[in-house]
């Protein structure tokens, strides 16, 4: 019997600026001491092995942040611990996420010597108006040079667009998006701008600056998104997700199929079988207080906790909606203990199948793509 498998991920915080956008745990520093970081960031692989062993690794992914800020030494140390610690599958994916500046696009040869074989470039944006209202360091010449050094050093790369921006039209964002396919390789991810709380674009947006799209608008570029990728022959595979058959980031597969993976670094998160339940882990947030943590004592975990019952339930359902495909009532059976219509109920999911937002069928539960359109307001229903 095969162990089972283990995704890992590896936070690195550090960018060079903040785009007004981002909610994620992402710091700019004037100075990073790469040495100390990476002997961290190996000493919290070790206590991340500790806490699932026994498991066959199948993807790495380096997310931030701005992981191709890290030096490659520190990326090929942390894949040969990973390898040291777990069995690792043949057909490893090892994912890394970068900015197409061409300080960095100039690592990419050396981060694929390093072990990466699969690049996700954020591009965001093929204009100059669009780039430098997202806060963008690059210009469009610099994304599609990285994307050409991309295409000569990975055999599997993708690349981020934003759309639904002030001024963009459903016509403008078609054009957009036939350049993109004109670069595209095997996958896309194609983000609807939203405003997140925190952010500087959510004060900005509050005060006036600027207006989105409305409504129709957005939704409208949503379908046409949809519809253009899978005649081009990517079709979507999760609401912002779109790939060739086969071709799909099997890191993300697992978040959204409720397996298992362990995170390392600054606020990362880990969710893996414990029995019939998971243990949830959250790394300490602020890269210094992790930093400290983890040198203190060989790991920054600010919360561990078991997801059981009803909660264990409901994350995997939120997760698994995400996926055209939707979730697997056996597989959801196995990881939950409670089939996924049954732990709804009937009553609750009727209303939903009659409006076209959800189908249930013998093997799976899924959201239609209206459903998938408006998965926030649907699964306010389904988890109320």
């Amino acid at each position: 019997m095969s162990a089972p498998p283990l995704g890992v991920y590896v936070h690195w915080p550090f960018c060079k600026s903040k785009c007004p956008y981002c909610d994620f745990n992402s710091h700019v520093r004037d100075g990073i001491e790469q040495a100390r970081w990476r002997d961290a960031l190996l000493k919290e692989l070790e206590h991340a092995a500790h806490e699932a062993p026994g498991r066959r690794v199948e993807t790495i992914f380096f997310g931030g942040g701005t992981p191709s800020l890290m030096a490659p030494e520190t990326v090929a140390a942390v894949i040969e611990r990973i390898k040291a610690q777990w069995d690792c599958a043949g057909e490893i994916e090892i994912t890394l996420e970068a900015n197409p500046t061409s300080v960095e696009s100039d690592r990419f040869a050396a981060l694929a010597d390093a072990g990466v074989n699969r690049l996700s470039l954020g591009v965001q944006a093929l204009d100059a108006g669009s780039l430098k209202f997202l806060g963008r360091e690059h210009s469009a010449a610099e994304a599609l040079a990285a994307l050409d050094i991309a295409r000569r050093h990975f055999s599997r790369f993708s690349f981020d667009l934003i759309y639904a921006l002030p001024g963009q039209t459903p016509e403008t964002w078609a054009n957009e998006l036939e350049r993109a396919l004109a670069l595209a390789s095997e996958h896309l991810s194609l983000y609807q701008l939203t405003i997140e709380r925190g952010t500087r674009f959510f004060t900005d947006h509050a005060r006036g600056a600027f207006a989105l799209p409305d409504e129709d608008a957005g939704a409208a570029m949503f379908e046409a998104t949809q519809a253009r990728l899978t005649s081009a022959g990517l079709p979507a595979y999760e609401i912002s997700n779109h790939a060739r058959p086969g071709a799909a980031c099997r890191h993300n597969l697992i978040y959204w199929r409720y397996q298992d993976y362990v995170g390392i670094g600054p606020g990362a998160h880990g969710r893996f079988a414990e029995g019939v339940t998971k243990r949830a882990t959250r790394r300490a947030s602020g890269p210094e207080a992790w930093l400290d943590a983890v040198e203190r004592t060989g790991h920054g975990t600010a919360e561990s906790t078991v997801v059981a019952g009803q909660d264990l339930v409901e994350e995997a359902l939120m997760m698994g909606l995400r996926l055209a495909d939707g979730i697997d009532r056996a597989t959801f059976a196995s990881v939950t203990g409670a089939d996924p219509v049954a732990a709804l109920g009937e009553a609750r999911l009727a209303p939903l199948v009659e409006a076209g937002f959800l189908e249930i069928r013998p093997d799976r539960l899924s959201a239609t793509p209206a459903g998938r359109q408006r998965l926030n307001a649907l699964l306010e229903r389904l988890i109320a």
